[in-house]
């Protein structure tokens, strides 16, 4: 990535909407921070945005000062065009719907492009931590302003993309190239709700932290944030902090069970058992296509 910097004129870093602090790659703004920047919170169609403002007062004092709030998974096309863009300068709180090549090319004739200054054309790089929607974007804004298909692919878990591919041809007028790029996680993740956050967002592969582990971290965030649709959902009686009681009733109003050989003192009898392993896949998928409600895990 940084040695594809020298052709790039902004870098637009995505990021999960639902944690829009915890887990941003400070390396990022380590090294690439050269450039003009965007950062575009995705998935909000998962995202508890009613405290937008606070945010982004927050993520100013960061410095970062232009933010982008978008869905480009579920409703592609218009949110790609119409963006809710949000911008700091000078403490001024402004509120404006922006497409998002009028406002690359404004931060990008508003700046110095040094050796680029006689290319016309324009180069992004699109950075951000794994499966936050790098590469469904780059299909959107293609889609938008060439109407083709989509050019980078995606996918549902982290590790799709595996390096810096060429550059990828988004828009005409002007001529904008975008460079998709693999996710990248901090070397470090900083405390364990930090790295939680981040497993049940889908930025880890579910596997190197452990599913029920998960799915119990998913149940106290649900719980704390008072959100309590799964009792409904999963046939509860009522909220509950028993991840294994909530995944037993997961697994039996799902039908999900097992079959488990147990040692008697007349041999060895097979009998059926709930499956909480599939019940804890199915409560964290089900927090992930937004089933639970709508969170702000930050």
């Amino acid at each position: 990535m940084r040695a594809s910097l020298r052709k790039v004129d902004c870098i637009i870093e995505i990021h999960d909407a639902r944690i829009p602090f915890s887990g941003r790659n400070p390396s990022f703004q380590e090294s690439l921070d050269v450039r003009p920047h965007i950062l575009i919170l995705n998935k909000t169609d998962l995202a508890d945005t009613s405290k937008k403002q606070s945010i982004l007062k927050q993520l100013d004092r960061e410095g970062v000062r232009n933010v982008l709030f978008t869905d480009c998974l579920r409703q592609r096309d218009e949110n790609v065009k119409r963006v809710t863009r949000y911008n700091f300068k000078h403490s001024v709180f402004g509120c404006l719907m922006f497409q998002i090549v009028p406002l690359v090319t404004e931060l990008i004739e508003t700046g110095s492009r040094f050796h680029r200054e006689e290319d016309r054309s324009y180069c992004l790089m699109v950075i951000g931590v794994p499966n936050v929607g790098k590469s469904s974007l780059i299909n959107a804004v293609r889609r938008t302003y060439l109407k083709k298909g989509k050019a980078s692919k995606v996918g549902g878990e982290p590790g799709i993309t595996k390096a810096v591919l060429t550059k990828i041809q988004v828009c005409e007028r002007p001529i904008i190239h975008l460079l998709d790029t693999p996710g990248v996680l901090p070397p470090r993740i900083e405390n364990i709700e930090t790295g939680m956050k981040l497993a049940l967002c889908g930025t880890i592969l579910d596997h190197l932290v452990g599913e029920d582990v998960i799915a119990d971290y998913l149940l106290f965030s649900l719980n704390r944030l008072e959100r309590f649709s799964y009792v409904e959902k999963y046939n509860l009686e009522e909220p509950s902090d028993d991840i294994q009681h909530v995944l037993k009733c997961i697994a039996v109003k799902l039908g999900k069970t097992k079959r488990v050989k147990a040692i008697t003192g007349v041999g060895n009898i097979t009998v059926q058992l709930p499956d909480y392993s599939a019940a804890a896949y199915d409560f964290i998928r089900a927090f992930r296509k937004g089933e639970l409600g709508k969170v702000m895990l930050d």
